[in-house]
């Protein structure tokens, strides 16, 4: 009996062991031990979790948002004004989105306060009133502007998240099937691995000023730096570019409008209302909104 036992024993040793249920993404998958400030406000849910980090650079107070999406395609969103003839506050537009837990200003835009258009783009000032920049605009997978021989410069929702592109065809932007777009000056994609972009004597770079910058770390996780001008009169985007390469490793990282622009909403997960972290008080043409996973067929 105690060999029959001891062979029963081996036998099922040798069996192969069940597969296991795959593990739970860790959030954040990076530990950010280098960069760990104040704790100002965390969301936490099964598929949307993010911290907000309040700290100073050069006597400037500045918030970082350390965020992590299970499917960011579907749980970014964008809210706008009304096309060509309004701009509007980003809480306005930001409550459009149901359910957004985050929000941040999105597009630079053109209107006759900022009346400056690329000397590339055909037509008169105008034209652009109350409309963001950049030679491609999609919203809901609507394109509300082509400009044929205009090359793309800024940011895009696709199916897996978001992607920046830098001097692209907008054809072949419009063959990756975004469904939403934001963009700001030709100058503003900052870093692609590592690699600086931001021209050295670009004067508007050189500026400190109030600042709205994203970075993607990898498919689920984004940086979102808002910076204020309590305390100072904010950054450059080159002191930007040195806290990014100082402190992360980023995909790429890209200049959203800032200055009176900047914006920074967030709500806590057992509340209804996005309450304004930074900014806010001035009119924006869009905005970049953030919600928990819908459930299936909603």
């Amino acid at each position: 009996m105690r060999k029959r036992l001891i062979l029963l024993c081996m036998i099922l040793l040798l069996l192969p062991l069940p597969a296991r249920a795959a593990e739970p993404e860790v959030f954040p998958p990076l530990e950010y031990e280098n960069f760990t400030h104040k704790a100002y406000r965390s969301y936490d849910s099964e598929t949307l979790k993010y911290k907000i980090e309040t700290f100073k650079v050069k006597g400037c107070r500045c918030f970082l948002v350390k965020l992590w999406m299970q499917d960011p395609g579907k749980q970014i969103k964008k809210a706008t004004a009304d096309w060509q003839k309004n701009i509007q506050l980003p809480l306005a537009m930001a409550k459009k989105v149901t359910g957004a837990a985050l929000a941040i200003n999105g597009s630079g835009y053109v209107s006759p306060t900022y009346p400056w258009i690329p000397e590339n783009y055909p037509g008169t000032n105008r034209d652009y009133y109350y409309t963001p920049l950049g030679s491609l605009t999609v919203t809901d997978g609507a394109v509300f502007r082509n400009l044929e021989g205009v090359p793309y410069y800024g940011l895009t929702l696709e199916a897996d998240g978001l992607h920046m592109y830098v001097g692209e065809d907008n054809e072949k932007v419009l063959a990756a099937n975004p469904s939403q777009t934001w963009s700001f000056y030709v100058q503003c994609p900052m870093q692609i691995s590592g690699e600086v972009l931001t021209p050295a004597d670009w004067e508007f770079a050189g500026r400190r000023a109030r600042r709205t910058v994203i970075g993607k770390v990898n498919r689920n996780n984004y940086l979102i730096l808002s910076v204020t001008n309590e305390g100072g009169y904010g950054l450059t985007l080159h002191d930007v570019n040195n806290f990014f390469l100082k402190y992360f490793e980023t995909e790429w990282v890209y200049n959203l409008d800032g200055g009176p622009s900047t914006a920074l909403l967030a709500r806590k997960k057992d509340k209804k209302r996005l309450v304004e972290v930074a900014g806010g008080a001035a009119k924006d043409a869009d905005v970049m909104a953030f919600i928990e996973l819908p459930a299936e067929g909603k």
